[in-house]
């Protein structure tokens, strides 16, 4: 008994004497890594929360997420969600398939829409003139009759062009495609909407000129 006792005492003096040598300021060793900041931050939270299955869900998620930020960081997710935005549409406008709507993905799209683009549509006109009768039947009230009149047989000539149109694209993507089932009226239909926006508005962007071959 009286060796054990002593080699206790021997040991706690040795460690006295280790510590005393380091400093006062050391601290003994816990006998385990300290854990990273992002495990430590992960122990605190929790398990992660399964993804939303619904819009509510997420939009109560982002919610709840908003409450718990500073007003640094909400700006900073704002600036990032825009950012994230304006590239989306960049990169839908550039006609990368990844960004597009459903209706305007797949080569048979693509390829309609440069037959659009590449031609001179008469129904490209509607909106400038449209735009111009109403604001002449506004400031010369006795022209009513006769910018109806125009009205009406600029839209015969318009639905005229688009026929002619649906028939030209449908045609083409029968010889180019000939094993799809995109075609017919819903497909002329769709040259037909993108035809009647200004080249300007049309989304995806043109990738061709006019008189371009296709």
């Amino acid at each position: 008994m009286s060796l054990a006792k002593e080699n206790e005492s021997t040991d706690t003096s040795a460690e006295e004497t280790s510590t005393t040598k380091k400093g006062s300021k050391y601290t003994p060793g816990k006998g385990r890594p300290t854990p990273k900041r992002r495990e430590a931050e992960n122990r605190r939270r929790g398990p992660v929360p399964p993804p939303p299955t619904t819009r509510a869900e997420a939009r109560a998620r982002r919610k709840e997420l908003k409450s718990t930020l500073s007003k640094e960081e909400k700006k900073a997710l704002a600036a990032e969600r825009r950012a994230k935005r304006l590239e989306q549409r960049e990169r839908m406008m550039e006609g990368d398939e990844a960004f597009l709507m459903p209706r305007d993905k797949g080569p048979v799209r693509r390829y309609a829409r440069d037959i659009v683009d590449s031609r001179r549509n008469f129904a490209g006109l509607f909106m400038p003139f449209a735009i111009v009768l109403i604001v002449l039947m506004f400031l010369v009230p006795q022209l009513a009759a006769i910018t109806n009149l125009l009205l009406l047989a600029f839209v015969v000539l318009m639905a005229i062009d688009g026929i002619i149109l649906g028939r030209i694209v449908n045609r083409r993507v029968a010889e180019r495609f000939p094993d799809t089932a995109d075609g017919g009226f819903k497909l002329g239909w769709y040259s037909f909407t993108r035809a009647m926006q200004l080249r300007k508005m049309r989304a995806p962007r043109p990738m061709v000129s006019h008189g371009d071959e296709v």
